[in-house]
């Protein structure tokens, strides 16, 4: 079992970016769905899933709304909506500790970075 975490910043504004929909998925069941706070993080995810099993999962990032929520004018369609991280998480042999898994997201309405952090 691993445990997860996540962190937005907007590269735009260079501030945590507060108020971003987030929703994970493994499968095609949706596990969590919430939004980021005023540092760009979301502990209720963490708390929702807990420890989660090895696996295949989904990260999608409501970037569109919110940009337009901040008053930025977008095309229609906008370039970025949904930004998806598919990762994995490894399978613990029985009795082995979880990894942390840390999914970091740096985008603004044009472009997206992450990595697994820590």
């Amino acid at each position: 079992m691993s445990t997860l975490s996540t962190h937005v910043l907007d590269l735009v504004s260079g501030q945590p970016a507060a108020g971003m929909e987030i929703t994970l998925w493994s499968g095609g069941e949706r596990l969590f769905v919430g939004m980021t706070n005023i540092d760009g993080r979301c502990p209720d995810l963490s708390v929702a899933v807990g420890d989660m099993p090895g696996g295949s999962y989904r990260l999608e990032f409501a970037v569109a709304a919110y940009f337009r929520g901040r008053g930025m004018a977008l095309s229609d369609p906008p370039f970025l909506d949904i930004v998806p991280i598919a990762f994995g998480m490894a399978q613990r042999a029985p009795g082995e500790k979880g990894g942390h898994y840390h999914v970091p997201l740096l985008v603004s309405p044009y472009g997206f970075s992450t990595y697994r952090g820590s």
